[in-house]
């Protein structure tokens, strides 16, 4: 769109201000915008002759009010939009105005071997009312680790409870506060602000003024330097370091807690698949994440900040738990609407999970008695006995009828087998399948998988199809247009 538009403005004889700018989404996409935009301003202050003035590189858009006295009632306590609203509850549930639902179940589905953990959870919500249908999005806003709460708080000196208020100095701005408040140090760093993703260079660069050490100052303007470029990407993105990482390695560096929350940005929801049917589990949501915890490069413990969360929350008689939810259409992964329609489902590991939710929705239509279209699932893990999540479950399901089920385990043979090799040996069984009108589903990671998938897809429709490559792109775009091959997949 933006080289589209480029060229149809050259063409159209529009004077060139400043050279088009592009990003890659792969890299750093937000760093490739700032630098972009320092050499854009050069070149406007240039062509209309404007002098460009330094003290204007640290505005502040906020300012800090710190109360006394306030009643409990009056502070935000993690709430995203509307105060008191986790207290009463009322429709609609959004992005404003999460539900506070019940964590009913949460198991590892991995066995105690695998080194890797896959949480079945379960949330509660009857009460709320909330529909969904196979395919859609749960969103979970998460908490930050409260460990790394403490942590920044003893760093920078502060009183976590103190109850505070950011208020913005420009009058006309339609955006009073970065986030709801007023409410504490302690729960704008837990509940409405990012302190684990990397800082992007241009905060580093409004904090280096903060640094009293010349060498810490030089080192951090350097970082968000068009030079230092290679070395941000070095020391900050490979090494993933986040704030409280950059503040122990740069100890001079005291910025004030009001600015760096105002640069700091917000907190998101975690989108996770469905991995459920209301036409078996119409009162509650199901959901399949994996734990994300590892070592940076830096040799540092990262986690996850939604499953790390989530680790900690396993109910029981005596401990019951209350996350916020809501659930985000996905009129973009919708089971056909005539369920004699056949269906090929491709996920690996936990891409299984929305396809756990259209196979229940299937054989909910089966056990009532009506037809219903072929159901393939194309399933990959490492272990067979360690990493099949919903092994008993899926496998019922195939006895049953419901399901033909085709496994991939890449660890349990001498020559690694993945889902794309599992289609490419039922490659005439799926061209026949796309001739009947079968829809097709890949969910999963982007980078890899999905590649492969769609690469393997168009080897079968040249193949069978007897279709040249040019031919065969045409044909899986028709797909795609008719909503036949649609995608749910994460880099």
């Amino acid at each position: 769109m933006g080289k589209d538009t480029d060229e149809l403005l050259e063409k159209r004889g529009a004077t060139r201000l400043s050279e088009l700018g592009l990003g890659d989404d792969d890299g750093n996409i937000e760093d490739d915008y700032m630098n972009w935009r320092e050499s854009f301003w050069a070149d406007v202050c240039k062509r209309f002759g404007v002098f460009k003035s330094e003290d204007n590189l640290h505005i502040r858009n906020y300012k800090l009010v710190e109360h006394e006295n306030m009643h409990t009632s009056k502070v935000f306590k993690g709430e995203m939009g509307y105060l008191g609203s986790y207290g009463n509850q009322k429709p609609p549930y959004d992005t404003k105005n999460p539900f506070m639902a019940d964590l009913t179940v949460n198991y590892n589905l991995c066995s105690e071997e695998s080194d890797r953990v896959v949480f079945h959870c379960e949330v509660d919500v009857s009460k709320a009312r909330i529909k969904y249908e196979p395919g859609d999005h749960i969103a979970i806003y998460p908490e930050n680790n409260s460990s790394m709460v403490e942590q920044l708080g003893k760093r920078l000196a502060i009183d976590l409870d103190q109850v505070i208020s950011l208020d913005c100095i420009d009058e006309f701005s339609s955006k009073k506060n970065p986030f709801p408040c007023p409410t504490t140090f302690r729960t704008a760093l837990t509940h409405y602000v990012d302190i684990c993703t990397p800082p992007r260079s241009n905060v580093i660069k409004d904090l280096a003024q903060y640094a009293t050490d010349e060498n810490e100052k030089a080192f951090l303007l350097k970082l968000s330097s068009n030079e230092g470029k290679s070395q941000y990407n070095d020391w900050v993105m490979k090494d993933q370091r986040h704030i409280l990482q950059i503040l122990e390695d740069t100890p001079s560096l005291q910025p004030p807690i009001d600015y760096l929350l105002e640069l700091l940005p917000r907190l998101q929801a975690r989108y996770y698949s469905i991995a459920s049917s209301p036409k078996i589990h119409a009162r509650s949501i199901h959901v399949c994440a994996a734990l994300v915890r590892y070592k940076t490069r830096a040799g540092r413990p990262a986690e996850g900040v939604c499953t790390g969360w989530l680790e900690k929350m396993i109910p029981s008689e005596t401990d019951q738990f209350k996350i916020p939810v809501f659930v985000r259409r996905n009129q973009k992964f919708r089971l056909p609407r005539r369920a004699t329609v056949p269906i090929i489902m491709i996920g690996p590991g936990t891409g299984l999970a929305p396809f756990r939710g259209f196979i229940q929705h299937r054989a909910a239509i089966v056990r009532e008695g009506r037809e219903c279209g072929e159901n393939l699932l194309f399933f990959g893990c490492r272990h067979e006995k360690m990493d099949f999540i919903y092994e008993d479950e899926l496998k019922e399901f195939e006895k049953e009828g419901i399901i033909q089920l085709y496994t991939a385990f890449s660890r349990d043979t001498d020559k690694k087998v993945y889902v794309q090799h599992l289609m490419e040996q039922e490659a005439l069984k799926l061209w026949e399948l796309l001739e009947k009108g079968a829809h097709v589903y890949v969910c999963g990671d982007a980078k890899k998988m999905a590649r492969d998938v769609h690469k393997q897809l168009l080897d079968i429709i040249q193949e069978y199809g007897k279709m040249d490559k040019t031919e065969a792109e045409t044909y899986v775009i028709g797909l795609e247009n008719s909503f036949r091959y649609q995608k749910d997949v994460w880099s």
